[in-house]
């Protein structure tokens, strides 16, 4: 009789974000295939022995475990490894199983993509070139749990898909609420995809990015066309990508602050495989300025000369 095999899976996120409940995407695949073979898998802990380990390491700043180089067999895989190439993929065997969701017992929602792949360019973005240009991938119904009605999707860039607007059509009157936590492209959007995404019902927000200030109209035309189908600014939710130039981050929040309702969420850029790595300004605007609200009541030139920090205008 062939003696089990035992696993150890390592998410770097886990034991650096203490209380993270965003699930591992890859581990919990790698998990599902390994039980399907019949082996014990098992969270990695370093005083014990494995016959394999897995590490999994989303963001390029969140540290490895020093311990894991003394495992014999690891795999390492995810973009935050910066020594892996950037289009590492899951054998198709293993990227074709079902989730194990048992592996994160505080995960009360399913989790999938649509689409893969993204046909735009951005320069600060690394999918275009790990997964492609934009393609089919799945069936929501291929990705729903029978335990819960919630589903969070994680695609790139849906709208950019027929496919991805036919399966969201598809969702509505499913009774499945969704998030599509990536964040929309707001300049894809016209009256029949606002029609669209106001017929489906979400956990909580409807998402877009304004990355540059070529979105801004694109937003208010979406914040506009989903009022139209009695959508309520805060519903809508906005990622607003902070560069070294932070003028053109506080310019495009004074643009879309007027929605007094609207959320709005600042993510300073950071890309460590090009030596990218956000400077105090852009964590001040963003962790401060924004996660603390201050932008609603003053401009971020006031803010900085209320706190006493240098401010420059780009403009």
């Amino acid at each position: 009789m062939k003696e089990k095999t035992i696993i150890g899976l390592h998410d770097a996120e886990k034991d650096y974000f203490k209380g993270k409940t965003f699930p591992n995407y890859a581990l919990m695949k790698i998990s599902a295939w390994h039980k399907a073979q019949g082996d014990v898998v098992e969270w990695w802990n370093p005083l014990y022995r494995y016959d394999r380990v897995y590490s999994s390491k989303i963001f390029d700043f969140t540290p490895a475990d020093p311990y894991l180089y003394l495992v014999d067999d690891l795999v390492r895989g995810g973009t935050g490894y910066k020594d892996l190439p950037i289009d590492n993929k899951l054998p198709t065997e293993i990227d074709n199983m079902f989730p194990d969701y048992s592996i994160y017992p505080e995960c009360d929602f399913a989790i999938g993509y649509l689409t893969r792949g993204c046909p735009n360019h951005c320069q600060w973005c690394v999918v275009p070139k790990k997964e492609g240009n934009i393609r089919p991938y799945r069936s929501w119904r291929d990705i729903v749990r029978p335990d819960t009605n919630k589903l969070v999707l994680m695609d790139n860039n849906i709208l950019a898909c027929e496919y991805g607007i036919e399966q969201l059509i598809s969702l509505i009157g499913s009774g499945y609420r969704i998030d599509l936590n990536q964040g929309m492209d707001a300049r894809l959007v016209n009256d029949e995809i606002a029609d669209i995404l106001s017929r489906n019902d979400w956990i909580r927000f409807i998402r877009f990015s304004c990355d540059q200030k070529s979105q801004i109209e694109p937003v208010r035309n979406v914040i506009e066309l989903l009022g139209k189908y009695r959508v309520k600014p805060y519903r809508i939710f906005i990622y607003l990508l902070v560069t070294e130039n932070i003028q053109d981050a506080a310019d495009r929040v004074e643009a879309l602050k007027g929605y007094k309702a609207i959320n709005l969420y600042a993510q300073a850029e950071r890309n460590e495989r090009l030596g990218i790595i956000p400077n105090k300004m852009q964590l001040e605007f963003q962790q401060r300025y924004i996660y603390g609200g201050s932008y609603r009541n003053e401009t971020w030139e006031e803010y900085c000369k209320r706190k006493g920090i240098g401010y420059e205008s780009d403009s």
